[in-house]
């Protein structure tokens, strides 16, 4: 059976899970503040990897003291969302830019055309 949760240990716990939470929200409100899709990619990239972070270490605290041992399992978590959010995030952009410079539009379409070069003088 596991131990009660000390009070100190429950507010380290809430506080990081309260934290987490908050900045996750920040995310999601920053998506839907921003206008085009360039903008609104980065707001929930960064704040759901710090989030989740905080909420990470939360449970980490929760679990370590109520099972009176390390555990450790949420890094493995941790290590996969920090690996896998910035190459998601690298997919989404480079197929949003694939797409619109087929269309005409976008980033990649406002690009200046390279000068043309002049023939070298005699």
């Amino acid at each position: 059976m596991s131990a009660a949760l000390p009070p100190w240990a429950a507010a380290v716990t809430a506080l990081l899970a309260v934290a987490g939470s908050l900045l996750a929200l920040v995310g999601s409100i920053g998506l839907l503040r921003m206008k085009t899709f360039y903008e609104r990619v980065h707001p929930p990239t960064m704040g759901t990897t710090l989030g989740l972070g905080l909420v990470l270490v939360g449970s980490m605290v929760f679990f370590t003291v109520t099972q009176s041992r390390p555990v450790l399992h949420e890094i493995l978590i941790g290590v996969f969302m920090t690996m896998n959010t910035p190459v998601t995030y690298v997919l989404l952009v480079r197929a949003a830019v694939h797409r619109d410079a087929l269309a005409g539009v976008g980033p990649a379409a406002r690009e200046p055309a390279p000068p043309e070069q002049a023939p070298p003088e005699p």
